[in-house]
């Protein structure tokens, strides 16, 4: 369901032809990657965490993670992920389908400073065998983020 309300929105912003889906998961970066065929960095990732018990979502380039300090110094808390049993019943989506798009209102979304290394970004469309191809400019319009933020650090 969490996909037909992604196809649905982009259906009506009229880029439903930006979607792809695979045969195969994509649910971690490299298996995204592969099957989009792009390179790490370019995968959208959508971490989602509770801060002061409410859900937010961190869009990150796909070769990345959370810094715990910047995370500790921008939410004033220590960085908590939802369990994966309750992202669907807080965000609207399945682990691995996770995106900023068609999610539950009280989400608040973020776009972290390392997505600004790409201009073509490919976020998960709402299950673990889709993506959407979006530059930087549209994937910002689309998910309606809150503000920018650095939280990141280039994984080791």
């Amino acid at each position: 369901m969490s996909y037909q309300k992604v196809k649905k929105y982009f259906t009506d912003a009229g880029l439903e032809d930006r979607i792809l889906d695979f045969d195969e998961s994509s649910a971690t970066v490299e298996l995204a990657a592969a099957a989009v065929g792009c390179e790490p960095q370019q995968i959208v990732k959508t971490m989602s965490f509770l801060v002061e018990g409410k859900p937010i979502l961190i869009l990150c380039a796909g070769n990345v993670r959370i810094d715990n300090p910047k995370y500790k110094a921008r939410f004033v808390e220590k960085a908590k992920m939802i369990p994966v049993d309750k992202v669907k019943e807080l965000v609207g989506h399945d682990v691995g389908g996770v995106c900023p798009f068609a999610i539950k209102e009280n989400v608040t979304v973020y776009l972290d400073e390392s997505l600004k290394t790409n201009q073509v970004l490919y976020p998960a469309a709402g299950n673990d065998q889709s993506a959407i191809e979006l530059s930087l400019q549209e994937l910002e319009h689309h998910s309606k983020p809150s503000a920018w933020v650095d939280v990141c650090k280039l994984r080791s």
